[in-house]
């Protein structure tokens, strides 16, 4: 049996409050599923632009990786890879912050 998770509107909304209070404005590119939607949040910073997406960690507790490769990349390539995403599941919310050193607001283990 899984753990309860947080419905995903709930989850957005927490990050943005997140990002507002550390100084990392964010906005909501696109509004997905509310209830069980997965969240891509996109960073941008002044290297370029991440994107990360929602996954599950080898013991099965949620994490994020980067979508978008090891180091940032261009804001064509983010678009790309987002569209792509999208195109796989159009439940998806995608969720951006202003954010120079392409540290996520919000708590997030990276895998």
């Amino acid at each position: 049996m899984s753990e309860p998770r947080a419905k995903s509107q709930l989850w957005v909304q927490m990050a943005l409050r997140l990002g507002d209070g550390a100084g990392k404005p964010g906005m909501v590119l696109r509004k997905g599923d509310a209830s069980a939607g997965g969240v891509l949040v996109v960073l941008h910073g002044r290297e370029g632009v991440v994107v990360l997406a929602q996954t599950r960690a080898a013991n099965g507790e949620p994490a994020w990786m980067r979508g978008t490769g090891a180091g940032p990349v261009d804001q064509p390539a983010a678009d790309a890879y987002i569209a792509r995403q999208v195109g796989r599941d159009p439940d998806l919310w995608v969720v951006e912050f202003e954010t120079p050193d392409l540290v996520p607001p919000f708590e997030a283990r990276m895998v």
